[in-house]
């Protein structure tokens, strides 16, 4: 798939056909009915659109008539969840599904998606808004596994823990604070682990959607990790309960 659209029109027909788009980029200055319906499709679609110069549309333009307007295509597929449940379905396997709370930085998200092939999750989802989407740059960091692991793009994270857990899974989120320490704590059976953005950990809808918050134990002197390193951290012990027991 071409990762760029040109102009007024095409982009307008892509949103209208509900193509995956990652970001609308408009020139400064552009107006008329053709930018406003633009604007109010990317809202309807929850698409993140932005105001930059013109100099820069010229200098990514293919086609040097992009009227003002250049969207940018996922590069690569997303599934839907329930893709990734069907999944695990078939496996014979318990749901073993990663949910990242806007994760932006595209070497954390290509790591995790790294992480959750080698740790034989289902699928990962990420939100729609505030995160990075699958790029080229995220599938380098993944060393391919992109093509492999399903990743889904949702609109709602909290909206979308519901429907999981009306799946039969059970909600588990890493957090500081956690009441239990995650290799004592039994994630053998449907589940989902939560990771928080790399600042703020997860937002408050979020962590309310949990049903348990599991903690690093650390040092004195280190508050916390890397998101992708604590996600890697607990997903192998979500894999070594689920081959050997949680003792």
């Amino acid at each position: 798939m071409n990762d760029k659209i040109e102009g007024r029109n095409p982009v307008i027909e892509a949103l209208r056909a509900g193509q995956e788009l990652n970001k609308i980029m408009i020139a400064e200055g552009a107006k008329g009915a053709p930018i406003n319906t633009i604007i109010d499709l990317a809202n309807e679609n929850r698409i993140l659109y932005e105001r930059v110069p013109k100099i820069k549309l010229d200098k990514m333009s293919e086609t040097n008539n992009h009227q003002g307007v250049i969207a940018l295509g996922a590069v690569f597929k997303y599934y839907e969840l329930d893709y990734i449940l069907e999944t695990a379905k078939k496996r014979g396997e318990d749901p073993f599904v990663i949910v990242l709370d806007e994760i932006k930085d595209p070497y954390n998200l290509g790591s995790i998606i790294r992480t959750a092939g080698a740790v034989g999750a289902h699928g990962v989802i990420i939100p729609k808004r505030r995160s990075a989407a699958l790029t080229p740059l995220v599938a380098k960091a993944s060393a391919g596994a992109v093509e492999y692991v399903p990743v889904a793009r949702v609109v709602n994270i909290p909206k979308t823990l519901d429907e999981l857990k009306e799946n039969g899974l059970w909600i588990f989120g890493a957090d500081v604070e956690g009441q239990d320490v995650y290799y004592d704590t039994d994630m053998k059976g449907p589940m989902a682990l939560v990771i928080g953005s790399e600042g703020k950990g997860m937002n408050r809808l979020v962590k309310e959607k949990c049903d348990i918050l599991v903690r690093i134990s650390m040092n004195y002197g280190v508050s916390s990790l890397n998101a992708a390193v604590a996600c890697a951290v607990i997903a192998y012990e979500i894999r070594r309960q689920r081959e050997h027991g949680s003792n």
